[in-house]
């Protein structure tokens, strides 16, 4: 079987690599791996004067389990795949306890044993996505895209790029202070990081995506490295901020999830922002669940 390549540059323009991608994995995979590591490469752009979207849908879905969350993206994903109108969808929710571990990140971050976090009923994930382990609580808005890249012409750094202006514009819309780190996707505040960003790519379409602490309690309790040393600048606070802890008028996570739909459709290239309640295929998503837990228990 033949393999692929992709040609990558350098930003500081000092050469061009050539990727490989193995037999058993699609290319966009193999280089999104790449990149999550080094992270200092960005893709040439496929094509130029590609469309921009004309509407975003933004689905706000409230509180959802972490495991029924995933399983709407891989249905969004999937459907997108089957689409030619380059049709972007993005849910806003918020999850119950529990700590996701993507790509860059390793058990040795957490520094509960194993009883500690059944006592504190916190459940693990490990995710095939970028970034490293974040922990999830009401008060955190979980921003989810589903983009075609290609259909835009968009190299997967130029997406996490308007992703991550997306969410600046909204902190700042709050008068909080907030930086970002030289070859690093994600937002600190004076004290600790404000929004992680870990993305997933599949065909050229994303999933997952970023983590906006609003106002969840301080999740520097729950014993993860939220900033590990191996992935940190110098300074960095090792834990989690939030907008709570950085502002004192802290606006509700629906607010917030308003003013993240607005500005992400702007920085997307879009005119209009549609907002829903809910969204339709969920309740498919939560009966196929369900149906399987009965069968497994029959």
């Amino acid at each position: 079987m033949a393999r692929s390549f992709c040609k990558l540059r350098p930003r500081l323009n000092a050469g061009v690599l050539l990727i490989s991608a193995p037999n058993n994995e699609d290319l966009a995979t193999t280089i999104f791996r790449y990149i999550d590591r080094v992270q200092i490469f960005d893709f040439e752009p496929i094509e130029q004067n590609r469309p921009t979207p004309t509407q975003i849908d933004f689905h706000y879905m409230g509180i959802v389990d972490f495991d029924l969350c995933v399983a709407l993206q891989k249905r969004l994903v999937y459907e997108s795949g089957g689409r030619d109108d380059g049709h972007i969808v993005c849910l806003l929710c918020e999850h119950p306890p529990l700590i996701s571990i993507g790509r860059a990140g390793s058990r040795r971050h957490i520094r509960l044993t194993t009883q500690e976090m059944r006592r504190r009923k916190l459940d693990l994930r490990w995710i095939g996505r970028g970034g490293a382990s974040v922990a999830h609580s009401p008060g955190q808005l979980a921003v989810y895209p589903i983009v075609p890249l290609q259909y835009y012409g968009w190299s997967v750094g130029q997406y996490l790029q308007r992703l991550q202006d997306g969410l600046l514009d909204t902190v700042r819309q709050y008068e909080v202070p907030i930086y970002k780190r030289p070859g690093r996707f994600g937002l600190w505040g004076r004290s600790g990081m404000l929004a992680a960003i870990g993305v997933a790519v599949q065909n050229w379409i994303t999933s997952h995506g970023a983590f906006l602490n609003v106002n969840c309690p301080p999740l520097s309790q729950v014993g993860i490295e939220a900033n590990p040393a191996e992935l940190a600048c110098p300074g960095d606070p090792p834990t989690m901020s939030s907008l709570l802890e950085e502002t004192e008028a802290c606006p509700t996570i629906r607010e917030v999830a308003r003013s993240v739909a607005s500005n992400l459709a702007q920085r997307f290239g879009s005119a209009q922002a549609a907002w829903h309640s809910g969204h339709p295929l969920f309740s498919e998503i939560v009966k196929q669940a369900r149906d399987r837990t009965r069968k497994a228990a029959s």
